[in-house]
């Protein structure tokens, strides 16, 4: 069943999308809500109070504005306020999100379906970590649909989680977590590979970055040649120590690489990731250190030969379709179960030890660059990159999941 809303001869279904309050899990929700824009539907995104005010620091106000029928929405977190501009603390963040959005969401469906400037909810999606939802899209008879950010085997851990409840492997607790097993799953991705086959479409310069991309780093890259850098970042999450930044660091410099590297403002436990003069000295034109990026622009841009990683699904997925090998460092979740897939299935990364050493990176950084491995691993990435173009070009796997998500939903 489908609600829709009349305008002139125009028609559309009203989809509601609810994020993981996370950078990683945001980006890939806000691309499959173009995907559904450039469709026909009317959008809501949803995010908490907290995320909107750093969404808006990025972006500007204008841009949650510009467009009529991509709306953005938001509920409380359940936290006290603050202007941070990093990422909370997913433990508590995610204990508060189930134990308080439920009510400030069903107020939010009651006004969508209330307003006369938007048409009735259609259909809900919302990230597989936000299940208040399923309670509330069963209070208005409205579908729902979860969109879950990590791998297929990644997956697969969480849809068997009731088994190992059974089994008393996983001692929860709590159990109404896991209501029931989905029957119907679509496997859709790179989203970011599908957008790349709409029309250009009013939505195609929406990003959902929460902190401001230093679109500065794609000119430097313009200047260095072909496969010639090595690109940095652990993500939105990830966290180390001091000595784990300055090991990595002075890794990097040794390798005598260019390199782009992010480091966010909140990387280093207690400590801003504050560089030593002479560490700029030491990689003075080959070296450039920026707080946040546009990671699919980069990871496509063709100097980039290389990219070290936390192996979150969205990277992993990002480098694939750039077509570049990996040096992994997996830090949690199923971040461990990607590296393994990465290194020893698909044969297209490294990994470095969890107790990094300086001179470890070096030696990846160069087997990587410059060695006959690193060669080897490009040309495999090349593989994989065209296997992912083939599932979402027309016709593809993805392709066709996309089309078929769509038409059940409504």
């Amino acid at each position: 069943m489908s609600a829709f809303y009349s305008m002139g001869s125009i028609t559309k279904p009203h989809a509601v999308f609810v994020p993981y309050p996370a950078q990683g899990h945001v980006n890939p929700l806000m691309q499959l809500a173009k995907l559904l824009h450039s469709r026909g539907f009317y959008v809501t995104f949803v995010n908490t109070e907290f995320n909107h005010r750093r969404l808006v620091r990025s972006k500007g106000p204008g841009f949650l504005t510009s467009l009529s029928d991509f709306r953005f929405e938001t509920i409380s977190d359940g936290l006290p306020p603050s202007d941070r501009d990093a990422t909370q603390d997913i433990w508590v963040l995610s204990d508060s999100v189930q134990k308080n959005c439920l009510g400030p969401f069903k107020e939010l469906l009651a006004k969508l379906n209330g307003s006369s400037e938007s048409p009735p909810v259609s259909c809900i999606v919302s990230d597989g970590s936000m299940s208040f939802t399923i309670k509330a899209a069963k209070e208005f008879g409205i579908p729902e649909a979860q969109f879950w950010t990590t791998s297929a085997c990644g997956f697969m851990a969480y849809l068997h989680f009731r088994e190992l409840i059974e089994g008393g492997i996983v001692p929860f607790k709590v159990l109404q977590a896991i209501a029931a097993k989905s029957t119907n799953l679509y496997t859709i991705g790179p989203l970011s590979l599908l957008e790349k086959l709409t029309p250009l479409s009013r939505n195609h310069y929406l990003r959902s970055s929460l902190w401001k991309e230093d679109s500065k780093c794609l000119e430097w890259l313009y200047k260095r040649q072909a496969n010639s850098v090595l690109f940095v970042s652990y993500g939105s999450i990830t966290v180390m120590t001091d000595q784990l930044f300055e090991e990595f660091a002075w890794g990097l410099a040794n390798s005598n690489h260019p390199f782009l590297w992010v480091v966010r403002p909140d990387m280093v436990m207690g400590n801003p990731g504050i560089f030593p003069g002479e560490y700029y000295k030491e990689i003075e034109g080959r070296g450039l250190i920026v707080n946040w990026c546009p990671q699919d622009q980069v990871l496509s841009h063709p100097s980039v030969g290389a990219f070290l990683t936390h192996c979150g699904w969205n990277s992993t997925l990002e480098s694939i379709s750039g077509g570049k090998p990996v040096i992994c460092w997996p830090f949690f979740d199923e971040q461990p179960t990607n590296c393994l897939y990465l290194c020893n299935q698909w044969g297209i990364g490294k990994e470095i030890s969890n107790d990094v050493k300086r001179d470890e990176v070096t030696t990846l950084v160069k087997m990587m660059m410059e060695g006959d491995v690193g060669k080897e691993m490009k040309l495999k990435a090349l593989e994989w990159k065209k296997k992912a173009e083939e599932a979402t070009n027309v016709g593809g796997s993805s392709y066709n999941n996309l089309n078929k998500f769509i038409s059940d939903i409504l």
